[in-house]
This record gives structure tokens, sequence and C-alpha cells, in this order.
């Protein structure tokens, strides 16, 4: 059996202000209990421009135009901060505005669900063609647009779900049954959300890495939403409806779904099907949650910031069988929260950070960079949720210095040094562990880095079907050039055994 690779990485943030008003759930819980709200009455003047959500540093290091260690130069808090000469354009991706984005969800949506006026699709049309990702034949899916009145109508009449640019109505999202709520306006917003996101993600993918999408053979969608229907609510299928636009004519797909750990999960399940030989390219793709926008809003307002969950969040990694160049995804250490473990942050820690690294013979500190959940402090802190990353950080140096692998005065640089600040979007499954994949491929490919760990964790709780919580963990590592076999054998020292061995066999025949 063939290691599995890390090949290439996508990643995208799209700005969504509006949606953040009429579609984060903060947002909209908020306007069905107190319509009045102080709150809402002073949200849009928190909101920020296309071109301040471009040079927020974060946002500049999740699309990699600047590397997470960057933000160490950055005075906290980050909000305040722009990285010189940003670009919406990174070296993983890109930051979309809210018009071109909601072009997108029209371009994806093959149900005619999607409905926007003439006026607003002359103009995304117009931006889109300049768009270089977004082919003619995509483009084709836009139409001419539809009368604003018929729009209207849809909304006050069939409950369709108002899509909004600007302050303005420009569109809506019909309902696609009259009774089942798995197919109201509501919630068809948000699957065409994640769609359109997904597929951005994956077209970033292709082209920042050269990829051709008909050598993809499987895709595994792995963010928080669930599409489906009344008789099998969640049923799927993410991954196959994205490969369809992202042109996968060879793809097929299923989705998997753990909170926020489901990255990580799909991350395992894909190197495992690479190296079991099923599949030789396999993509996992994840798009963003409306419901999420603004999550902490009323402390970003409280506290006279803008409100910075602004972004959706999207993602693409492409694992592949061993090219003796890319990192290897270490399926044989593999860490997992499991029924038993416990909820205690030393048990979780022992599970999904030592158990893997004892079965390795490895110590703590001989993985470079720990990527746990990787959650932007400057959204964070405010809302009294303090610096996750850090947090986690500590308790892994703590178990380093337990287990004595680590002396209790370099606890500190530890953090720095096998840590990094957080930098991803609160969108649930965003920013668990996966961000810092791309960042791990291309220090492992420069000699930087020997290893890094990517950490999951999800909160199973709050589906009320059990008081668990949920992770894993898996280790990547820089690519010897050897096409490792199981066994410990590469394919070049099986090649060169077998053929010393036909030559001894060779002149035994002549000797006789």
């Amino acid at each position: 059996m063939t290691q599995a690779i890390i090949k290439g990485t996508g990643y995208v943030l799209v700005h969504a202000p509006d949606m953040v008003i009429h579609n984060g759930t903060t947002q909209t819980s908020e306007r069905l209990v107190n319509p009045d709200s102080e709150y809402l009455k002073k949200l849009p003047e928190h909101l920020r421009s296309f071109d301040e959500a471009v040079h927020y540093p974060p946002n500049q290091a999740y699309i990699g135009n600047i590397t997470p260690e960057d933000l160490r130069n950055y005075d906290m808090p980050w909000y305040d901060k722009k990285v010189e000469n940003a670009d919406r354009f990174g070296k993983f991706g890109e930051i979309m505005p809210q018009d071109e984005f909601i072009g997108l969800m029209k371009i994806v949506d093959v149900f005619d669900l999607v409905k926007l006026n003439k006026e607003f699709t002359k103009k995304v049309k117009e931006k889109l063609e300049k768009h270089p990702l977004i082919s003619e034949e995509l483009i084709a899916k836009l139409k001419d647009g539809d009368d604003q009145q018929e729009i209207d109508k849809y909304i006050n009449e069939q409950h369709a779900e108002g899509i909004y640019h600007n302050g303005n109505l420009v569109g809506c999202v019909k309902r696609a049954h009259e009774i089942d709520v798995n197919l109201s306006s509501h919630v068809l917003f948000e699957n065409l959300v994640t769609k359109a996101s997904g597929v951005l993600a994956l077209l970033n993918l292709f082209e920042k890495q050269d990829i051709n999408p008909d050598d993809i053979e499987y895709v595994i969608e792995c963010s928080e939403e669930a599409c489906g229907d009344m008789n099998q609510r969640g049923g799927g299928n993410f991954a196959k409806s994205i490969a369809e636009i992202a042109g996968c004519n060879n793809a097929t797909g299923s989705d998997t779904r753990g909170f926020c750990a489901a990255p990580t999960h799909a991350l395992i399940e894909a190197a495992a099907l690479v190296k079991a030989g099923v599949y030789e390219n396999v993509v996992i793709v994840a798009g963003g949650a409306t419901a999420k926008l603004g999550m902490n809003g009323k402390d970003h307002v409280k506290k006279g910031m803008p409100v910075l969950e602004d972004t959706l969040g999207g993602f693409a990694i492409l694992v592949s069988k061993n090219d003796g160049v890319n990192p290897i995804l270490r399926t044989d250490l593999v860490g997992r929260h499991t029924v038993g473990t416990g909820s205690s942050p030393q048990a979780v820690i022992t599970s999904l950070v030592t158990t893997p690294l004892d079965k390795g013979d490895l110590k703590i500190t001989d993985i470079d960079k720990y990527s746990v959940e990787m959650q932007n402090p400057d959204i964070t802190k405010p809302s009294g949720a303090g610096d996750v990353p850090t947090s986690n950080y500590k308790m892994i140096g703590a178990l380093g210095v337990k287990r004595k692998e680590l002396e209790r005065k370099e606890l500190m640089n530890f953090v720095k040094t096998h840590g990094m600040p957080g930098w991803a979007p609160t969108q649930g499954h965003i920013p668990s562990g996966v961000p810092y994949v791309g960042f791990a491929r291309e220090a492992m490919l420069n000699n930087e880095i020997d290893r890094a760990m990517i950490v999951g964790k999800g909160s199973l709780f709050l589906g009320r079907m059990t008081n668990l919580f949920d992770g894993v963990s898996i280790v990547i590592e820089r690519n010897t050039g050897k096409l490792r076999e199981e066994k410990g054998l590469s394919e070049e020292e099986v090649k060169k055994m077998v053929g010393e061995a036909l030559r001894e066999f060779a002149s035994h025949l002549l000797k006789d």
C-alpha cells in the first residue's frame, strides 16, 4: 500500500455583511424575541467594507498572503491594523465580495430556486466575467435576471428568503416545498451558501495547484450544514453537487458530518481511501455557514468594535498517492477521543496528542507545529471565550512537562515555537485544525519543518443525542523522497531487491 500525501490546498473567504444582518442566527433570533433591539439598530454602523475585510491581517493569513507567524508583527487588537499592499487574491485562494458571491449562488443553483433582479444580474455578470476562475459556461447560468415584482411576490406570498446587497433587496431564494421544513427557503438559502462557497474553494484548489478536475475520483464534503428532505433530513449529498459544478466529471462522493471535528475526520478518511488503493485522488471540501455570521456580534458592538464575523469560510484539500515529494499523512499516527476517554483536559490531550505520538515513539517536542482550534482571538476574546489556540498549546505543553519531555520554564517558549496565533473565522468547522494544512505543506516542501499535527474537536452534545464531544488528529510528515510501503520498504528498494535476486538467479543458471 502506498502512503497518502497532501497534494494541494485551497482556502476562500466570502465577505457577507448583509448576510450578517439577515441570516446570522444571533441576529435572526434577536429579531424574533426583541425586534426593537438597540443591538439591531446599531449593527449596520459596525459592519466593515470589503476593502477593510481584505486588509484585515487574519484574513490575509487565511488565503496565504502572510503566514500565521507574521501576525505576531501586529499588536493586538488586529481589527484596527492593515496589511500593506493586501490583495483579495492569495497564494492559497481568495476573498470574494458579497455581490459576486450572490451571483455564484445563482450559478450553482440547478433547481431555479435563486431569483435575482435584472439590474443586479447585469452588474454582477460584468464583474464575474473578469473573475479568473468563473468560466463562460458558468456565467451563462446567470441568464438575464428576473423582474423585481416577481421577486417581491415570492417573498410576500410564498415565504421566499430575501437576498440583500448594500441594504437593498436584490433577489430571493424560493422554498422547494410547501410544508417540508427541510426544503424551506431559509434552509435552502443556507445550503446554497454552503454549496457555492465549497465550489469556490474547489475551483481555487484546482487553479492554484494546476490540477485537472477530471483526475478527481472521490469528494468528501465536511461542512456543518445538511441537505435532504422530510424523509431523510441530512441525507446529502453536498459532495457530488459541488463536484458537478466544479467539473469533476469522473468523481463520486459523500458527506461526512461531525460538527467542528468533521474536516479532520474527512482528512483521515481520504488518506485511508488513498492508502488502501481505492482511489488515487480524493478531495475534501467544505463551504461556509451563514448561521455563524455575527455569532459574537453583540459583544463586538458593545465594545465599539466592527463585527468581525462577517466572512464565510471555505477550504479544499487534495489527498493523493505518494509522489515522493509532497507531505505524507501518517495514518499510523492517528489520535481519537473515544467514547470512554472522558472529558478532562488531560484525558482529551492524551487521547488526541500523546497516544498517537507514543505509537511512533515520538515526543511532544518532535512535532514542529500543532494546528488545533485556530479561532481568531480578535473575535473570541471580546466575547469572554479567551484565546482558544493559546489555551490548547498551554495544555499540550503542560502534558509535555508532566512527561518530562519539556522543562516547566520552557512552557511559554513551547507555546510560541510549536504553536501559532489563531487566524481562522469562527465558522465552527473551519478553524478546527485544517487552516494550517496549506502552510504545513509549503513549510515541508521548503524543508522548514518535519512534522505537524492536525487536531479537530467537535461538540457532539449540540445535537442533543449524546453528552459526549469528539476529537481526532493526524500527523503530517515531510516526504523523504522514498515511497515507503507498509512494511518499511520503498518501491525502489523492492525493485533493487528483485533485480539483485534475478541477477543472482541468472548467475547460478550460467554456472550450471
